[in-house]
This record gives structure tokens, C-alpha cells and sequence, in this order.
């Protein structure tokens, strides 16, 4: 067992919460080993499920016939059952409940009109597992099978990925009623993987899988709101050079991506250890800047003459991520072009070198683990 990065009753003494997280992410487990004395509804669990679809004030009728009222109260995959949020809703206004309320998905609730309780339940996530949280953490297996908590653990990764494609990404989806047409969906799945860290060109794409650009665009949409994918935006304030406007995509977890592209073992130096290296990174940001509860943005840039930044944090960090043990001139183009734009306060580079330096004009190079190490103590 690994212990997270999220802390739920820290959060939850701050006020109701969402949970969202992708299926096998761990919420399950993290609630009870956090939350070990919450009162649990689990809408997977049919009895439940039946139980509160047709009597929803159930929980509170529960909740006055203990002899003391729990302190959180969890629904769990509460997208099974998005009318629920109603009863929630008044719970929490007129009796003061505090609740988690977890889920997988985020489509039934954002498009079918549920009640997202008007600001009385903040938001959080839980993604897979980050090397903060892996005590035993092995940069090449993790870049070869990812961080699903499942998936890690297993002696057999590849059994877990393959089930976990075919079962939950092919099979779930459809089930959810979230596309009519799983053929042509998972087609897109394999393409979105190959395009895993690269610019989302629509109709290019859209020509690829033989659909048209409004079903491509709905099915990245079912990826996100299904939080197996999700956009990291470019960064468009330099003036000097333009920018590119088109947002990249990732999808949630290495492993996954790996298993959709039908990759083979990822080894050091290789090209796809370099993507799978920056893949790495750009989670390992995104999971931080969630956990710390950080108000900044996660973006990209590429200017119209090719200069390009793996990651930027607000305004405050710029981040080139380089799959080398000797960062040299040649890998510093990128920052010190967007440096020349005055918008950044500080700049790195993350890469597998062995000392961490500084260059003359104020660039970093640190090694990976002491980078990482730095962020998860917020230090950077």
C-alpha cells in the first residue's frame, strides 16, 4: 500500500467535496484508509443504489438514528445517481452535513443538468500513482506500466492494462451510452494515443479515424469528462514571437497510453523513452499542482518559428523536459526564447543529468529525481 498525496480530512474540514478521479485510481481505498469512521453509500452496490433512487432521504434518516452523526458522509460514484445531489443539496444547507462525493466520470453530472450544489462542494482529484507516493519508485518500470495502483502492485502489469483497455475503455464507455458507435471509438482511442503529447490538429485527426471533426471533438470530450484524457492548453501571452493556440493532449496514465499504442518495452535512450520521460513529467505537474491545491495554470508554448516549452506554471516556471544525461546549448533554444519574452520569472531544465548546474544566464538543469523531490516538499 502507498500512502497519497491527497489528504481528505484536511480537505474535508474546509467544506464538502467532489472526488473525481478515473476508474482504479484508488478513491475506494483511499476513503477507507482516510475516512475509516464515514458513513459509506456505494451506488455500485445495487441495494444501495435501488434504496436511495427510490427513497433518496434515506441518508438522513440513517444518519438521525445513530447516536452520534458521522463526520463525512461519502457517496460513492455518485454520477450512478446524479439526482441525488438534490437531497445533498438540502442536507447540506439545512443540516449541515459534510459530504465526499466521489466519482469516475463527470459527464452525467456536467450534461445531464444535475445539481452540482452551487459552490457548497469543492472540487479535487485523485490521478495515479506519482513518484512521491511510490516508496519503492522505478523510473523504468513506471515509464513502461504507469502508475495505476493495480496495475504497479501486479505481478502480471500487462494482464492489468489489457483488461483494463478492453473492459473499461471499450466496453464502459459504451455501457454509459456515451457513444453509440464503440468500433469507431475505439479506433479514435489508438489514434489518441499515438497522439498522445502532440498538438490536437481536428480535421487531420478527425481524416485519420474516418469521422467527422463535431464526433471527434465529442469523443475528446468523453475522454475528458471520463478523466481518461485531458488538454494542456498553450501558453499565448508572448509578443515577441507568436504562438501556437492549439491545445495538446495527454491521456491520464502511461501505462494505458503505452498499451493503446501497442508499445514495446520502453528502454533508456530510445525515442519512446524520451515521450514516455516528458509524459512522465508533465503528470507528475499536473498531480502536484491539484494536491497543493496551486491556483496556476498548467500550459505549453510553441512559438510559429518552432521554439517550444515543454511546460510553463503561471507565469512563475518554465520547464524544458530532456530525456539526456548532458543538457547542452542546443537543448536551451526553447527557454531562452521565451525568456527574451519577459513573462517568466524562472526557468529549468529537468533531464536525467547526474549534478544539478546553473547557467550564466539564470537557467537550472536539474537532475529528475531532485527536481521532483523539491516540488512534492514545494520548493520549487
Amino acid at each position: 500500500m502507498y500512502k497519497r498525496a491527497i489528504n481528505l480530512p484536511k480537505l474535508l474540514k474546509l467544506k464538502s467535496f467532489f472526488l473525481f478521479g478515473p476508474r482504479s485510481t484508488g478513491k475506494s481505498t483511499l476513503i477507507r484508509e482516510q475516512l475509516p469512521q464515514a458513513m459509506v453509500y456505494d451506488l455500485l452496490d445495487y441495494e444501495i443504489y435501488n434504496k436511495l433512487l427510490k427513497h433518496p432521504k434515506t441518508i438522513e434518516e440513517e444518519v438521525e438514528a445513530l447516536d452520534s452523526r458521522p463526520e463525512v458522509i461519502v457517496i460513492d460514484e455518485v454520477q450512478k445517481l446524479p439526482h441525488l445531489l438534490d437531497e445533498v443539496h438540502r442536507l447540506i444547507e439545512q443540516k449541515n452535513y459534510k459530504f465526499l462525493l466521489t466519482g469516475s466520470s463527470a459527464r452525467k453530472l456536467k450534461h445531464g443538468g444535475a445539481n452540482l450544489l452551487a459552490g457548497r462542494a469543492w472540487q479535487s482529484n485523485l490521478f495515479s500513482l506519482t513518484s512521491k507516493e511510490i516508496t519503492d519508485f522505478d523510473l523504468i518500470k513506471y515509464l513502461n506500466i504507469g502508475g495505476l495502483p493495480q496495475v504497479y502492485t501486479s505481478s502480471y502489469p500487462n494482464e492489468e492494462l489489457k483488461s483494463y483497455v478492453n473492459t473499461y475503455l471499450r466496453e464502459e464507455v459504451q455501457a454509459e451510452a456515451l457513444t453509440r458507435n464503440i468500433q469507431a471509438f475505439a479506433e479514435f482511442l489508438d489514434a489518441i494515443a499515438l497522439s498522445n503529447a502532440e498538438e490536437i490538429n481536428y480535421e487531420g485527426l478527425a481524416r485519420d479515424c474516418q469521422i467527422s471533426p463535431s464526433t471527434l471533438k465529442n469523443y475528446i470530450q468523453i475522454l475528458e469528462d471520463t478523466l481518461i484524457g485531458f488538454k494542456l492548453e498553450a501558453y499565448t501571452k508572448t509578443k515577441k514571437r507568436k504562438a501556437i493556440t492549439r491545445s495538446k493532449h495527454y491521456l491520464f496514465d502511461i501505462g494505458i497510453t503505452n498499451r493503446l499504442c501497442n508499445r514495446g518495452e520502453i528502454k533508456p535512450k530510445s525515442e519512446l523513452f524520451g515521450k514516455a520521460f516528458e509524459h512522465f513529467i508533465i503528470l507528475e505537474l499536473r498531480a502536484y499542482l491539484s494536491y497543493f491545491r496551486k491556483d496556476e495554470k498548467l500550459s505549453y508554448w510553441r512559438s510559429t518559428s518552432q521554439f517550444e516549452v515543454d511546460a510553463i506554471i503561471g507565469n512563475k516556471l518554465a520547464i524544458e523536459i530532456k530525456a539526456t544525461s548532458s543538457v547542452n546549448d542546443s537543448h536551451l533554444k526553447g527557454l531562452r526564447a521565451l525568456m527574451e519574452e519577459n513573462q517568466i520569472k524562472s526557468f529549468v531544465v529537468v533531464s536525467l543529468d547526474k549534478q544539478k548546474r546553473k547557467t550564466d544566464d539564470g537557467i537550472i538543469i536539474w537532475p529528475w529525481k531532485e527536481f521532483l523531490s523539491s516540488l512534492w516538499n514545494d520548493q520549487v
